[in-house]
């Protein structure tokens, strides 16, 4: 299976196929007196026995459980291999992991010394899945369903062999002995005695809640200390065997709820309970304390040591919902409101890089009781939690950048670099996304430098980048972490772009939005992010849209077929989804099942049935319409054709009754026929199914409250003629009187035309314009078009013929009606259109 090979360090932690790989992680001994996080993240020497029993020695780069699969190399080959869980029998660290040692600088306590040291050696049989056994003793295990890691004690100094088993090796494993076979075999018991013992304790078990005495309360470190001493000498229990023992749950929910928990394994099975109202949270509570035998900490009146406080930042307890109790030789003691929720305690000692031994609170852990905690020693500045700042936000961000640039000065011989959980920085990233999600800013840009080159932060607004703030360089990795954080990507990776979401309302419930966030690596190890601000708002109307009078009908007695394709093109950013959005709320009716694929979901809309594209599980676009197929639909709409398997499936399904919608980033409307065609697209299906292309462009708006109108000068009208006349083939050009009656006509008068002129004002930033407008191309097929499309004519052809069906306009002759309407100007419509 494996050649042998000495252990070699590993190149970096990627796969086979080039996707980054989590860390490694490899649990402790359930006791204090070992360590933290031994090594996480970095790779470890081990050996691999396999299902024929040979041994061999590789790297371990990572281990996956939730995916029963490590990932190993074996040198001298640098590729990383996945190894699935049931190609081994066991998988050992080579290195071994040694206790902890009391150090002088502890203070002297006894119980503490004496939970440390308690290391009890437990024995054990294991049964292989082919039936063989094994026996050995070790330093208590950590179970789950991927498998068993014990910890083999290797010399007389409780250093221990590390080794997992998994799930699929092995039958059954006891840990320790049966209490009342070394009972009898001291003759302390008959055992007549310990089967009366046995039929009683299995009575206790069916007692109900009411039986129980009330769980008592810790609140001094001494009863702490010594009731993890007795949890430690506890058998090994299960969440689901403490519940079902308490009378809490039948076998049935137990087994239902844990088939459930196999496709939610981020949930505890606890929480999954209680959220499915199965369980209440005091009979958890109950269960964990009593039968897990957690102890239960009154935070009021527990003495919380301010060491352990400041070890973990207040953002990152609320983040965990979790109160530091005691600092103790290595090790920290915090308070949870579910200690079984592994995830948690592994987080913290991968951050901390220390063990982290959990107990539980008597009382809920909201944003509240933690700051007290803190506050008590004076770690809070104050503010209120992040989740329930004010939507006015009390500290502007010139008053934060302020306050961070005296910080920086104040610091200027030290230089340290700010922690992503500062709370000032905190609130500084708070405030920057509603201060541009008020301004109208459809992106935020952060933009980082290797060097001491200030942070620079801009913001897009109407489609162009304005400067916003600039920030000490001391805040440039935390600034970045921190984002990270907020849409849970991974803040060890600098070196790959990572793609994430943020749901503000987390942070702040006033401010209903999300933002789409990049991460992008520069030179000399820093990154860019940018944040695009999704406002969760409902779809525009039809109407405003900026279509015109013409565009308007042609586009919605498109949309009103019972079948057929409807193509919206443009650039990144020039509207196609809300366009989408608006004509499928047009018709959305009762009678209709509207069904979209999108990436992301931008606009939400509880009127349609909305999937989520997540090519990263190889839920693809082509793979969603396959299956929206089968669902019945109406109507269908793709969030964009990206492939020919995509665009093939929507030609498809335009063919047999349905009406597809979707987007391409193509400049022309005739171009998008040519695109399609050149994906490899069957001309004749496609000319059939294709009823109508909509390009369009966006461009910045006039400010109401400044512009300045004033009729157009003779130069500026031969210019404006001169351009419109000019989209036409000289065969079709009108003469400029026919352009002008068609203009008259257009604007309701006979007036000469009035055109707007940018002043600048408080309102729009002194720029002269303020919001954004839609110019459009709308090429409806007809028989003509059909059989050029048939034949692969180039676009000009496409373009020639629809300006011959006489109600065709091209984007610069949209929008010079829009100038002449004083919504906008020429030079903005020449900025974004072609000839």
């Amino acid at each position: 299976m494996l050649a042998a090979a000495s252990a070699d360090p590993a190149p970096q932690p990627t796969a086979a196929d080039g996707k980054p790989l989590p860390p490694l992680r490899w649990p402790t001994p359930p006791y204090i007196g070992y360590g933290g996080a031994d090594a996480a993240g970095q790779p470890q020497a081990c050996e691999v026995e396999g299902v024929n029993g040979q041994t061999r020695p590789c790297l371990l780069i990572a281990l996956e459980p939730e995916r029963r699969v490590a990932h190993i190399q074996v040198p001298p080959s640098r590729t990383v291999m996945p190894l699935r869980f049931d190609m081994f029998r066991r998988l050992t660290l080579t290195e071994p992991l040694a206790p902890v040692e009391l150090t002088d600088t502890q203070p002297p306590d006894s119980t503490f010394e004496a939970l440390v040291r308690y290391r009890p050696r437990l024995p054990y049989r294991l049964t292989l899945a082919d039936g063989s056994t094994r026996e050995g003793v070790t330093i208590g295990q950590v179970e789950s369903d991927a498998g068993v890691f014990l910890f083999e004690p290797i010399d007389n100094d409780d250093r221990v062999r590390r080794t997992f088993l998994p799930r699929e090796a092995y039958r059954e494993l006891h840990v320790g002995e049966a209490i009342g076979r070394v009972l009898v075999e001291q003759q302390a018991l008959t055992p007549e005695q310990v089967e009366i013992a046995a039929r009683e304790q299995e009575a206790m078990r069916q007692r109900k809640l009411g039986d129980y005495l009330v769980i008592k309360e810790v609140v001094k470190p001494e009863q702490l200390l010594m009731a993890l001493e007795e949890q430690h000498r506890m058998p090994l229990v299960r969440i689901g065997e403490a519940l079902t023992a308490l009378g809490f749950i039948s076998p049935d929910q137990l087994q239902e709820a844990l088939e459930k928990q196999k496709k939610e394994r981020s949930v505890p099975l606890g929480e999954l309970l209680v959220q499915s109202g199965q369980l209440t949270r005091e009979q958890l509570r109950i269960a964990l304390a009593r039968k897990m035998g957690y102890p239960v900490v009154d935070l009021k009146q527990f003495p919380i040591d301010a060491d352990a406080l400041r070890r973990v930042p207040l953002a990152t307890a609320r983040k965990l919902r979790i109160v530091p109790l005691l600092w103790r030789a290595g090790t920290l003691i915090i308070a949870a409101e579910d200690p079984s929720r592994r995830a948690t305690i592994d987080e913290l000692e991968f951050l901390l890089q220390c063990k982290v031994v959990p107990v539980l609170s008597s009382s809920a852990l909201d944003n509240r009781t933690i700051s007290e905690a803190y506050a008590r020693f004076g770690l809070d500045t104050g503010a209120p939690p992040v989740a329930d700042a004010p939507s006015g936000a009390e500290t502007s961000s010139e008053q934060l950048l302020e306050s961070l640039e005296l910080g920086a000065e104040d610091d200027a011989d030290a230089q340290t670099p700010v922690e992503q959980s500062d709370n000032s920085l905190v609130r500084l990233i708070n405030t920057i996304i509603i201060e541009a999600y008020q301004q109208g800013a459809s992106d935020i840009h952060i933009e980082t430098h290797p060097n001491r080159r200030k942070v620079r932060i801009r913001l897009r607004k109407d489609g162009r980048l304005r400067p916003y703030m600039e920030l000490p360089h001391t805040y440039r990795a935390a600034l970045v972490a921190r984002l990270k954080i907020m849409c849970d990507l991974d803040i060890s990776e600098r070196r790959k772009p990572q793609d994430g979401k943020i749901d503000f309302a987390k942070f702040s419930p006033q401010h209903r939005l999300e933002l789409r966030v990049a991460t992008i690596p520069t030179y000399g190890g820093a990154e860019d992010v940018v944040l695009r601000i999704l406002t969760s708002a409902k779809p525009l109307a039809v109407d405003e849209l900026g279509l015109t009078r013409e565009n308007h009908a042609q586009l919605l007695q498109a949309v009103q077929r019972p079948h057929g394709m409807v193509l919206c093109v443009g650039p990144t950013g020039s509207g196609k989804t809300t366009t989408l959005h608006s004509l499928l709320q047009h018709i959305n009716t009762p009678d209709r099942k509207i069904w979209t694929a999108e990436d992301p979901i931008e606009i939400a809309n509880p009127d349609l049935r909305q999937i989520q594209i997540n090519p990263r599980i190889d839920w693809t676009f082509g793979k969603a319409l396959r299956a929206l197929l089968r669902a019945d639909p109406d109507v269908i709409m793709v969030g964009e054709i990206r492939d020919e398997e995509t665009a093939q499936m929507a030609i498809e399904a335009s063919l047999t009754g349905h009406l597809v919608l979707s987007t391409l980033h193509t400049n022309s409307a005739a171009e998008t026929v040519v695109r399609l065609l050149d994906m490899g697209m069957d001309p004749f299906n496609f000319a059939d199914s294709l009823v109508a292309v909509l390009a369009q462009r966006l461009v910045r708006r006039l400010c109401p409250q400044c512009m300045r109108r004033e009729p157009a000068t003779d130069t500026e009208l031969e210019e404006l003629l001169e351009d419109y006349r000019h989209a036409f083939p000289e065969d079709l050009r009108p003469t400029a009187e026919a352009v002008q009656a068609e203009w008259r006509v257009h604007l309701a008068g006979d007036a000469m035309p009035q055109l707007g002129r940018p002043v600048g004002c408080p309102a729009c930033d002194h720029s002269g314009y303020k919001g954004r407008t839609g110019i459009h191309e709308l090429l409806t097929i007809d028989a003509a078009l059909r059989r050029l499309i048939q034949t692969k004519a180039p676009s000009e052809a496409l373009q020639h013929a629809a300006v011959a069906q006489g109600h065709f306009r091209t984007l610069r002759q949209d929008g010079i009606l829009k100038v002449l309407q004083g919504l906008t100007t020429i030079d903005e419509i020449r900025a974004s259109t072609a000839h």
